[in-house]
């Protein structure tokens, strides 16, 4: 195991080494890694606990147990303020490094330089061209140099001058979200070059990446996987290729099959990817053990904070969330899903000033359209969020959250075909995106088409499987008029339930569809299960009238006349033609119940649905 120091020496050698590759966000990841990595002398040589133990004790500690097991934090006494909790090893002290099932991690390999001296100046003026977006003359600069800085220099200018051509074509032919049918013009011979030069060995870490990118680029994703897995284990700093990587990786058994390297950055790459795999709990643990190290990074606690989102813990997400800003109150990274959270919550005041901060801080980000978007849309005003939400898509097409999130506002708008294209660019980006999957079953639904809407539907709950939402929303369409497959809702509200589904639908559906189907009993042990939410809840409503009612009827049909009372009695709170009904029931009961004394012991308890 590495101290600390061993972490900062890596970190500073990376952010160099990606600082001249031109990788700037990696670069710049690398070095608020080394900013938030704290130098503790009296702990480096202390171990961590593997995570392969950190999971056993979150097994024992049983899925009741609440959201605050995974907790990094905590509120001081007086409740101002959120700290990180410092994990302790054994005997008590603080851990120094980040653990993967108890073993050793490999060095960090550093890459050779092999330029010669007169390739300095050409280098540095095909960068400098390079930093002033004019592609071809940095490419052109480096068109007789042979090391593999400048090669790969060159090619990268070559495809990024593709890309640039691409985007014109496209916003030439088609408009700026058209489709079209534009290519980028350098991946064939780029393709060409780098190959021949892989199998020569004449290319270093940073030329499988940009081969690996071109390899997915030409749909031949599986040959881009292996040479990004090369890539990242002959350095593994390069966090850019480590998420080229993860945007192939569209299953757990993919990401399994990776013959990568146990080097530490395979932690972070691995949390990462559980994260958009929607495996938040696993990416929780792993973010857990790796905070003893960089307990000061910001982008783990963003991590984790988007973990307990996915997780819909909305309260100790935001908890972190605040924690994040007053650590950084310039941040705009990730804060679009703080956004989304406070949208959730309808938290108006605070949205509101959010917005207005990111607003200030830099107005031309995706995340900050998106943000003032939701401010928008929270506000119920729909078309000005659409116009933040299209900005957004200029500023970054890929941007998948803005299509998702627009497509939810053209179907507040009524405009289904607009809400459906912007879906389905969703999917296209990303067919792991169930919330775009969830919004077309939506919007056909609304169209009355309901074969369609159950497709997609299925599509959602097959990649959030754990998501009640989307099983009560399959049963509703399953229980619609053009449908009317009872016994179909009926399992998926059971699925519902089973879920842990906290609306209290799927329960008083499934008594009501018992109910319908003459299966009494079944549809009493639901309405008092729904009856027992309700009043854990303290919610009132029509609900619970219909629940006291077929329960009064039910039990004076068994003769279990005492019970029936007590049901009936409630129902005299109520005004209306409810306590009508009931004084009428809890007369002809107590004239019952005088003549025919109960027998019956059994309460509804007994009852199995």
């Amino acid at each position: 195991m590495g101290s600390k120091e061993n972490y900062r020496t890596e970190l500073r050698s990376a952010a160099r080494q990606l600082g001249d590759r031109c990788l700037f966000s990696a670069a710049k990841w690398a070095a608020e890694l080394l900013v938030s990595l704290e130098l503790d002398s009296s702990s480096a040589s202390s171990s961590t606990p593997s995570i392969s133990s950190l999971s056993s004790r979150a097994a024992l500690s049983g899925s009741s147990v609440p959201r605050s097991v995974y907790g990094q934090f905590h509120r001081s006494c007086d409740g101002s303020s959120l700290l990180r909790r410092v994990h302790s090893g054994a005997g008590g002290s603080e851990s120094a490094a980040t653990p993967v099932g108890g073993i050793s991690y490999v060095s960090t390999p550093i890459p050779v330089e092999d330029g010669t001296e007169g390739d300095g100046d050409f280098y540095l003026l095909a960068k400098t061209y390079f930093d002033c977006r004019e592609y071809r003359r940095a490419a052109h600069v480096l068109r007789k140099q042979t090391s593999k800085k400048a090669v790969f220099l060159r090619c990268y200018a070559l495809y990024l001058a593709g890309e640039k051509r691409k985007e014109e074509e496209m916003l030439e032919t088609e408009g700026s979200f058209g489709r079209n049918e534009a290519v980028n013009s350098e991946l064939v011979p780029l393709e060409r070059e780098l190959s021949s030069l892989q199998k020569t060995g004449s290319i270093d870490s940073f030329g499988l990446y940009l081969y690996g990118i071109i390899l997915r680029d030409r749909g031949r994703e599986s040959l881009a996987i292996t040479t990004l897995v090369e890539s990242v284990n002959s350095f593994p700093w390069n966090w850019s290729a480590w998420l080229e990587l993860q945007s192939l990786c569209t299953t757990a058994e993919t990401l399994k099959k990776l013959n990568l390297k146990n080097h530490w950055m395979k932690d972070f790459f691995i949390a990462s990817a559980y994260q958009e795999l929607k495996m938040h709990d696993e990416a929780l643990k792993i973010y857990e053990c790796l905070q003893n190290v960089f307990r000061r990074s910001d982008y783990i606690q963003a991590q984790i904070a988007t973990a307990l989102y996915g997780l819909r813990e909305l309260d100790d997400a935001e908890v972190v969330f605040e924690e994040i800003l007053r650590n950084d109150p310039y941040r705009v990274a990730t804060m679009d899903i703080y956004s989304n959270l406070l949208y959730a919550k309808e938290c108006f005041s605070a949205l509101s000033f959010l917005a207005h901060k990111v607003f200030l801080t830099d107005k031309y980000q995706p995340e900050s359209c998106c943000i003032i978007a939701n401010y928008y849309s929270l506000k119920g005003q729909h078309e000005k969020a659409v116009l933040y939400f299209t900005r957004a898509l200029k500023l970054n097409r890929k941007y998948l959250s803005a299509w998702t999130l627009m497509g939810h506002e053209y179907v507040e708008m009524k405009n289904t075909p607009a809400a459906i294209d912007a879906y389905r660019r969703a999917v296209g980006l990303n067919p792991r995106d169930y919330r775009a999957w969830y919004g077309l079953g939506q919007t056909y639904e609304m169209m009355s088409m309901p074969f369609y809407a159950l497709y997609y539907f299925k599509r959602a709950s097959y990649l959030q499987p754990n998501d009640a939402r989307l099983w009560v929303a399959m049963a509703q369409c399953y229980q619609s008029a053009p449908l009317q497959m009872l016994e179909d809702a009926i399992k998926c509200y059971s699925k519902a339930v089973h879920c842990n589904e906290r609306e209290g639908i799927a329960l008083h559906q499934l008594a009501k569809l018992h109910s319908m189907l003459g299966q009494s009993e079944k549809a009493a042990y639901f309405y008092k299960k729904d009856l027992e939410m309700m009043d854990a809840e303290e919610r009132q409503g029509p609900n619970m009238i219909e629940a006291l009612l077929f329960l009064t009827k039910y039990l004076k049909a068994e003769k279990r006349f005492e019970e029936a009372e007590i049901y009936c009695t409630r129902l005299l709170d109520y005004s209306g033609p409810e306590k009508e009904t009931a004084m009428s029931l809890l007369r002809g009961l107590k004239v019952v119940h005088s003549t025919h004394p109960s027998s019956s012991t059994s309460n509804l308890e007994h009852f199995a649905p």
